[in-house]
């Protein structure tokens, strides 16, 4: 049987974008709004404030080749090195808002969302190590969690608001994506499917926003398991520890209350005991 445990009782508004870094064995993560990058160290049980960006919200991050981390914040990618006290833009986006999630795919490029707008839905872009930037898919109804296949066949992307996790056709030599296809619809009732991750055994692992839960669904698609938590708001999910058998998930408490959201709404969560493990993520390589 898993073992779920609150690894830092946090209140975050919209923790988010739990990720390993495995060159320092830490879990870091980010709220949202309020521009914090936070990490854990399961070695000392501590978790810290990494840093705080005046530039506004981080949507996502990703893990750099030289274990620098890339924030996305509002419409600028900015380079921050673990234990300094600044960092540095890279580049800008003609993005009409701020970013939401992000992942960096094998050869080093990070797709990235942002957030729709007053006047248009999100969008999804391509950023390549070169810096530069192109739309990949417009029109998105808040674009969120990501993924790929271990055969680098499969892109995953999903939809929240869409109640969809998209599957493309991936092409690793250029990082264009086409034919899509959907990989599951989840019932409006039900939760909204947000962050994801995908396992050892190509299952994807689907974080539910407003259910309470993460989903393991199987390569056709078909829920296999699900973990609950006492948080109503399940926001991102991924794998982590030496061995990459333990499972991280973020929850946000957007009401401040956690009588409504749950008595867990706005804190990290770790479940362990699990009979699969997860792989490392790809790192970005921007110039």
């Amino acid at each position: 049987m898993v073992h779920v445990e609150r690894l830092a009782d946090t209140r975050h508004h919209t923790g988010e974008g739990p990720l390993w870094h495995p060159d320092e064995q830490r879990l870091y993560w980010v709220d949202i709004p309020a521009g914090e990058l936070h990490r854990y160290d399961p070695g000392t049980d501590e978790h810290e404030l990494a840093y705080e960006t005046p530039s506004g919200p981080i949507g996502g991050y990703t893990l750099e080749s030289d274990g620098a981390l890339l924030l996305f914040t509002d419409r600028t990618v900015e380079r921050y090195v673990p234990g300094s006290d600044a960092t540095s833009v890279v580049l800008e986006v003609d993005a009409d808002t701020r970013f939401n999630d992000v992942i960096a795919d094998p050869e080093g490029r990070v797709f990235c969302g942002t957030m729709p707008g007053e006047d248009a839905l999100g969008t999804l872009y391509r950023v390549d190590p070169d810096g530069s930037v192109t739309v990949v898919v417009e029109q998105v109804d808040i674009p969120n969690g990501m993924g790929f296949t271990d055969d680098l066949s499969t892109f995953y992307f999903t939809e929240s608001e869409a109640h969809r996790i998209y599957a493309y056709e991936y092409e690793q030599s250029t990082g264009e994506i086409t034919d899509r296809r959907t990989f599951r619809e989840t019932d409006p009732d039900d939760g909204i499917p947000d962050g994801l991750t995908v396992d050892a055994e190509d299952h994807v692992w689907s974080a539910r926003w407003n259910g309470g839960r993460v989903v393991r669904y199987t390569p056709d698609g078909d829920p296999v398991a699900e973990i609950s938590l006492p948080a109503r708001k399940v926001s991102s999910v991924t794998f982590g520890g030496p061995d990459y058998d333990e499972l991280y998930l973020t929850t946000a408490l957007t009401d401040g209350d956690r009588e409504s959201e749950g008595p867990g709404a706005g804190a990290v969560f770790r479940v362990t005991d699990l009979d699969v493990a997860g792989v490392p993520e790809y790192r970005s390589r921007i110039a």
